[in-house]
């Protein structure tokens, strides 16, 4: 090595020498984040997302950037989060469906053993409505009406294996009711066939008929949740209506791409435990049909593999699938 060459070598380390402590003490986020979300825009799950996003970003300082990756039933949104750069600056929302049920019925393209949680956001009790037209008053008196008369009634959903469907395959097993299930594609349809009696009855996320349940389009038969829900309080729970093991909920989380830092994961879990604290944010989801709910990423990981093993029990006890 030349003179000239060993002093330009000597200046590239010491320049390196002073550049490394300020670029390794530069803060997260240092640059605007991306929220992968599952679904479509205009959703329920992207409405959460689009309340969610400003408050959090503010109090991280940065812009949350909402990039809809929708189709597969959430799995091709779950998977771009999985696979996504680990350097804290793409999150996803975590969805129930990806995670808890299609594992169950196929082969999803990522590995749920390595999602990333992060937090939960929002539990979403699930609603059990019928068409006014029908005469049943109470989640008992439709009980009876569906064992008097076997196969009458039909129930829609949002698609095979969603949360929905799975609800009402939970209330057939738990009651012994012979209801036919009716899948759509999505919410939005289902709630219409509900309203034209296409369908009797539709066990959905709140956020999906708050609407038409407070117009006075649909009737309320019970929340499927273990307390009442803040948004419809006159309304029993199943647990009061005679059915305890009927509970369902959709739990949506922020999750990360596998192999995030953990100090970057734990920060962002802590950013929405504040967050969803703000009164003003929480009253905002209660009114699209949501429960605020944070948890440490240990808690979002154990309820949701727990979830994932009721609905697998649910989904084989019911020879459930995709066809």
């Amino acid at each position: 090595m030349n003179k000239a060459t060993a002093l330009t070598a000597a200046a590239l380390l010491l320049g390196a020498a002073f550049a490394a402590p300020g670029q390794a003490a530069a803060p997260w986020p240092s640059q605007p984040i991306r929220l992968i979300v599952p679904y479509p825009p205009g959703g329920s799950v992207d409405n959460l997302a689009r309340l969610l996003a400003p408050a959090l970003g503010q109090r991280l300082g940065q812009t949350i950037v909402i990039e809809n990756k929708a189709g597969a039933s959430g799995t091709i949104g779950v998977d771009a989060t999985v696979r996504a750069t680990p350097d804290g600056n793409t999150f996803g929302f975590g969805v129930p469906g990806a995670i808890t049920g299609l594992p169950h019925v196929m082969k999803v393209p990522y590995d749920v053993s390595r999602i990333q949680y992060v937090s939960l956001v929002a539990r979403i009790p699930l609603v059990i409505v019928v068409n006014p037209s029908l005469p049943d008053a109470t989640l008992a008196d439709f009980v009876a009406s569906a064992k008097r008369q076997p196969g009458k009634y039909n129930y829609g959903s949002a698609g095979n294996v969603t949360t929905p469907h799975l609800g009402g395959e939970l209330l057939k097993q738990q009651t012994g009711i012979d209801i036919m299930h009716v899948p759509y594609k999505g919410a939005s349809p289902a709630v219409t066939a509900l309203l034209s009696n296409e369908v009797q009855m539709f066990p959905g996320d709140a956020s999906a008929v708050l609407g038409f349940i407070k117009a006075g389009k649909l009737r309320t038969l019970a929340v499927a949740s273990p307390t009442r829900f803040e948004g419809l309080p006159d309304v029993p729970t199943t647990k009061e209506a005679g059915f305890p093991d009927v509970i369902v909920e959709s739990n949506y989380g922020i999750i990360a791409p596998t192999g995030t830092p953990p100090e970057i994961v734990q920060k962002m879990s802590r950013a929405i435990a504040e967050t969803l604290a703000e009164p003003a944010l929480r009253q905002k989801m209660i009114d699209q049909g949501a429960i605020p709910t944070a948890t440490t990423p240990e808690a979002y990981q154990a309820l949701m593999q727990a979830e994932s093993k009721k609905w697998g029990e649910v989904i084989r006890r019911g020879k459930l699938g995709l066809e």
